[in-house]
C-alpha cells in the first residue's frame, strides 16, 4: 500500500537526516518527543539546539488519522469523512550567518467515506533555502539537486514546481518580498491517467532523498566562516521576516493553529532569536543589500 510505503519512507528519512545533521554538528544531538493525537495517531518530534553548527532545528514526522476535523471538512467541502495524513517536516536554523536556513516537508493524505473506502488521495511537498548572505554557487547547487531529482519524472516538473515555490514563499505584506531564494513546492498531486500513485510516491521519495545532497555540502562549506556581531544582527533581522511569513502566510502553520494541533511541533519552525528594527535598510552596496537583490525569481540552473 502507498500509505505504508510513505510512512516507512518518512521514518527512514527522519533517521538519516538526523544522523547526518548530528555528525556535522559534532556537539548537539536531537531530543525526541513521541506524542499521541487524541483523535488518532501521533508523531515523533526531534529537536536539536545549542549546537556548534545548528542553533536550533527540528525534524518531525507524524501519522494521524480519524474523523475529519470540521475545519478540514469545510476546506475540502465534504461531510462524514475520515482521513489519514502522514508527513515529515524539517527546519534548520544554523548558528553561522553565512550558512542558510533550510525548510522542507513531504506529505501524503488519504480521505475515506464512513465505510472506510478510499475517496481521494494526494501528495505534497518541497524544499526552499533562506540565505542571509548570498553565494551564487550555493543557490545553483541547491536548485540543481532538486532539478536532478525532478527531471527523471518529467523535464517540465522542476520549472513548474520552482515557479510554485517562488509564488508561495513570499511576504505579501512586505511588498511581495521573497522569504529566500526558493526551491520547489507542489501540492494536491493526485493519481491520474498520466501518473499513478506509485509514480507520485517515487517522485516525493526522490525529492526527499535529494535534500541531504542539496543542503549539507553548503553547511560544510560555510560553517567555519568567521563572522561578527554585525553579521549576526543581520541574520536575526532576516529571521524576523521568516517569522512573519510563518505566522501570517504559511498554510500549514495557520491550519495547525486553527485546528488545535500540537503547538510545540507547529512552532518548531521558528528561530531561537529574531529581531525587528524600525524602517531598517542596509547600506547601499553592502553584502546585506546584495541579498535583497536576489529575493526575486531567477533561473538558478543555467
Amino acid at each position: 500500500m502507498i500509505k505504508d510505503s510513505f510512512i516507512s519512507f518518512i521514518h527512514g528519512l527522519q533517521d538519516e537526516l538526523c544522523a547526518a545533521l548530528e555528525a556535522i554538528d559534532g556537539k548537539a544531538t536531537f531530543r525526541e518527543d513521541r506524542w499521541e493525537r487524541p483523535g488518532g495517531g501521533g508523531g515523533k518530534t526531534r529537536v536539536i539546539a545549542g549546537g556548534a553548527v545548528f542553533e536550533k532545528g527540528g525534524v518531525n514526522t507524524s501519522v494521524v488519522h480519524g474523523a475529519l476535523p470540521e475545519a478540514m471538512a469545510q476546506q475540502f467541502k465534504v461531510t462524514d469523512s475520515r482521513f489519514m495524513a502522514c508527513g515529515i517536516s524539517l527546519v534548520i536554523h544554523p548558528l553561522n550567518p553565512f550558512v542558510p536556513t533550510v525548510h522542507a516537508n513531504f506529505r501524503y493524505f488519504e480521505l475515506y467515506d464512513q465505510q472506510g473506502q478510499l475517496k481521494d488521495s494526494w501528495f505534497g511537498g518541497g524544499a526552499d533555502l533562506t540565505p542571509y548572505y548570498i553565494f551564487e554557487e550555493d543557490g545553483r547547487h541547491f536548485h540543481q539537486a532538486f532539478k536532478q531529482a525532478c527531471d527523471p519524472f518529467g523535464k517540465e516538473l522542476y520549472p513548474l514546481y520552482k515557479k510554485h515555490c517562488d509564488e508561495y514563499f513570499v511576504n505579501k505584506h512586505r511588498n511581495n518580498e521573497a522569504r529566500g531564494i526558493g526551491g520547489i513546492f507542489y501540492d494536491y498531486l493526485r493519481p491520474d491517467a498520466n501518473r499513478d500513485a506509485e509514480q507520485l510516491f517515487r517522485f516525493s521519495q526522490a525529492n526527499g532523498k535529494a535534500l541531504a545532497e542539496a543542503y549539507l555540502p553548503i553547511v560544510r562549506k560555510r560553517k567555519d566562516t568567521p563572522f561578527t556581531t554585525a553579521h549576526k544582527d543581520w541574520q536575526e533581522y532576516r529571521r524576523g521576516r521568516y517569522v512573519e511569513f510563518n505566522l501570517i502566510h504559511d498554510r500549514g502553520t495557520l491550519f495547525g493553529l486553527k485546528t488545535n494541533g500540537r503547538i510545540e511541533s507547529i512552532l518548531m519552525s521558528l528561530p531561537p532569536r529574531a529581531r525587528w528594527e524600525y524602517d531598517y535598510h542596509p547600506a547601499p552596496g553592502s553584502p546585506e543589500a546584495k541579498l535583497l537583490e536576489y529575493l526575486q525569481p531567477r533561473d538558478w540552473t543555467e
